[in-house]
Parts: structure tokens; C-alpha cells; sequence
């Protein structure tokens, strides 16, 4: 009798070998060109000014936020637009059509207020606006 978790072993001991192997493997066989550009931080040419921690507009979140929201709501009416004639057979157009139109309300109602609060007005900031007079 073997025991089962002898192949879980074994799996993931080939699972960290193959990786492992091929790191050290190719870190043999390639060229080694020392030279400061390589040790740079950003290596596209540009030179680094300025820190790393940048303030981002708050602004961007909001708008990934409401994308994210709008786009589950297209999930989830795609399926009951597919079944809706035939649940409108079975259980009848109340039943069906009102809890689509709560949930339609209610996305509608966040949008009008995400609207009004300027959650959707696009906004530069000075860092742009300084770039575009230049």
C-alpha cells in the first residue's frame, strides 16, 4: 500500500525543482554585461527624479470603483435577459420584471448621486495642468 500524500511530496518537490532548475540553469548560460544603466532603478533611458511615493488622485479609484460596480451589473443582467421570456411563461411579468427594476433603481439612484457629488467629473490635477503649459 502506498500512501497518497507520498505523490503530493513528490509533486511539489518537482514543482519547486523545475523552476529552480531552470533559474540556475540559465543564470550559467547567459551573458554577463556589467554596466551602471543595468543597475539602475528605472532602466528605460529616463533619468529617476523626484520620490517614488506619488500622490494619485483619489479620483481614479472612484471611477475604478464604479466601473467595477456597473460591470457586475451587466453580469448579472445578461443571464436573466437570456431567461426572461421563458420565466415570464412560468411565473409572470411581476415576479420577473420587478426585481430587475429594484436593482436597475437602485444602480440609477447611485449613479445620479455619484454624478451629483462630481464622483464622474474629470478633474486635472496641478501636475498636468503644469505639464500642458509646457
Amino acid at each position: 500500500m502506498s500512501n497518497p500524500w507520498i505523490a503530493v511530496g513528490a509533486l511539489a518537490l518537482v514543482g519547486v525543482a523545475i523552476p529552480l532548475s531552470m533559474i540556475g540553469i540559465s543564470s550559467l548560460l547567459r551573458p554577463s554585461v556589467p554596466e551602471q544603466g543595468k543597475r539602475a532603478t528605472y532602466e528605460s533611458g529616463e533619468i529617476p527624479t523626484g520620490d517614488t511615493r506619488i500622490r494619485f488622485n483619489i479620483q481614479y479609484y472612484l471611477i475604478a470603483l464604479l466601473f467595477v460596480v456597473f460591470d457586475i451589473e451587466t453580469v448579472l443582467i445578461f443571464p436573466w435577459a437570456l431567461i426572461y421570456s421563458d420565466a415570464v411563461a412560468e411565473f409572470g411579468l411581476t415576479p420577473v420584471l420587478g426585481p430587475m427594476l429594484v436593482f436597475l433603481a437602485i444602480l440609477v439612484i447611485g449613479l445620479g448621486w455619484a454624478w451629483r457629488n462630481g464622483a464622474v467629473r474629470w478633474v486635472k490635477s496641478e501636475r498636468a495642468e503644469i505639464k500642458s503649459e509646457l
